[in-house]
């Protein structure tokens, strides 16, 4: 994976962000030497090269005072985050309404999460394009299990197809197959009471509703719910009843599912529907 691919993956995660946590105004990554990275759709360069310039005389103190791993400005408007991430800093601008505890969950667990990935993949990711790259080779059968699997998986296919002879497209024939089972990443919350199931999940009902209609409106009732250290489990999954987790990406969990899959409230995990399994 080369330079543009990883700033293209970064890019993306900083949309997925801002998706779900639409309080969040503006987010970007820039390295330690204040090379940005690369920023969300709606952030412009000029904007992000200007708050950089303006961190100058801190991160020059840092010597001083020691490395600096977060840094919170409030405004009369809304606040503007700093937070280190190995050898980067992801920079978050937020809204006066925004639930700070919420947005830290998200860009704490899922940036992290991302790179952690990434660099697994990419042997050097924070290289500069100037430099040379040793492009490493991973098994496409093993990547596929991660939330970056999708993002590698297109750019395999692309390159796949400008290279490929006329003769062999002619050999591919169409074929009527179901969808590839989508995976959404969903943070953890917890699920508890006396009639609560603790073999049930619940998901947001947009999110079903998407995975119903990708499989011709069949009803799905059972998902298949992994952690990034490779822990699955199956449980049943009815939608979020609780309207304040509605659309913020949450996978409410009863504390008999997390026990095993080792997870607990405000981690990450992979959800996809299990189709035709539903009893």
């Amino acid at each position: 994976m080369d330079n543009e691919v990883y700033t293209f993956a970064v890019k993306n995660t900083l949309n997925e962000i801002r998706n779900i946590c639409p309080e969040i105004t503006g987010t970007f990554m820039f390295r330690e030497d204040g090379e940005i990275i690369a920023g969300d759709n709606t952030t412009s360069e000029k904007i992000m090269v200007r708050v950089v310039d303006s961190l100058d005389s801190i991160f020059e103190k840092s010597d001083a005072i020691g490395e600096v791993d977060c840094i919170t400005f409030e405004g009369g408007k809304g606040r503007l985050k700093i937070f280190r991430v190995n050898d980067a800093y992801l920079v978050t601008a937020s809204s006066e309404k925004a639930d700070m505890k919420y947005v830290d969950t998200v860009t704490h667990v899922l940036v992290p999460t991302i790179l952690k990935l990434l660099e697994k993949i990419c042997s050097t990711p924070l290289q500069n394009s100037s430099q040379k790259e040793i492009e490493p080779k991973f098994d496409m059968d093993e990547e596929m299990n991660k939330p970056s699997e999708e993002l590698i998986k297109e750019t395999a296919m692309k390159k796949l197809e400008e290279d490929a002879e006329p003769e062999m497209e002619s050999e591919i024939k169409p074929e009527a197959s179901l969808p590839e089972l989508p995976v959404n990443q969903l943070i953890v919350e917890n699920l508890g009471g006396l009639l609560v199931p603790s073999d049930t999940v619940r998901i947001d009902n947009e999110i079903l509703t998407q995975w119903a209609n990708l499989y011709e409106d069949s009803k799905i009732e059972e998902v298949e719910i992994g952690t990034f250290d490779g822990k699955t489990t199956r449980c049943k999954v009815k939608p979020i009843k609780d309207s304040k987790y509605e659309g913020k990406g949450i996978i409410q969990m009863p504390e008999k599912v997390q026990l095993a899959l080792e997870i607990k409230k405000g981690e990450l995990v992979r959800a996809s529907p299990i189709i035709g399994g539903g009893g």
